[in-house]
């Protein structure tokens, strides 16, 4: 006699057949999905990004980002110290903004001193022109940390006088995240200071 019960048992296996391939599956899933985030957070930890001229992203590695760091580091000050030095009476409130935003409150800090000293008020009093003519930077690493030392030869036309300064300056660099345009090179100055000043020569 039939019953509806009659294969019970092989519907009851079928079924943890079922369960147990859905288990297993949902387990190797889980497991190639976690295995694809590891490998893509280490690729990205690995590598850095760059936006070309046209707009597409450029994969770096770091290490050759590392490599490049001194050329980095050489094109950031020099930006920097054309920016906070290479001003007159009609560009200096643009120059400074865009060099504020290369260095850290030290830079800032020197800024607000030089416009108390009312070094800004006589560039437009007396239409001042300072003009940069070389930037020289070295660049040293120690346990991590990168420090340099600047000269920059620039002079100062006052008309019917000009005069050439040299000017010693120190500070350290730190990597930051970029930032386009106002810090393309992802680099910070920190510790900035103006060690000597001096003039080199004078002319009528």
């Amino acid at each position: 006699m039939k019953t509806p019960y009659k294969n019970i048992y092989n519907v009851l296996k079928l079924n943890r057949f079922i369960v147990s391939t859905v288990v297993v599956c949902a387990m190797l899933s889980s497991t190639f999905s976690l295995w694809m985030a590891f490998t893509t957070n280490k690729n990205a930890l690995n590598s850095a990004f760059a936006i070309n001229t046209d707009g597409s992203i450029i994969p770096l590695k770091l290490v050759a980002q590392k490599e490049n760091f001194k050329v980095e580091a050489l094109a950031h000050l020099e930006l920097f110290h054309n920016y906070f030095y290479n001003i007159d009476a009609g560009n200096y409130e643009r120059n400074l903004e865009k060099a504020l935003w290369l260095g850290n409150s030290s830079v800032d800090n020197l800024y607000l001193q030089k416009k108390a000293d009312g070094v800004y008020n006589r560039l437009l009093q007396y239409s001042l022109v300072q003009k940069v003519l070389s930037i020289e930077s070295s660049i040293s690493e120690k346990n991590g940390s990168h420090s340099f030392t600047t000269t920059t030869i620039f002079e100062i036309n006052r008309g019917s006088i000009v005069d050439t300064y040299e000017l010693v300056s120190t500070g350290n660099l730190i990597m930051v995240d970029r930032n386009f345009p106002n810090n393309p090179h992802g680099l910070l100055i920190t510790d900035y200071f103006e060690n000597t000043l001096k003039k080199v020569t004078s002319a009528n």
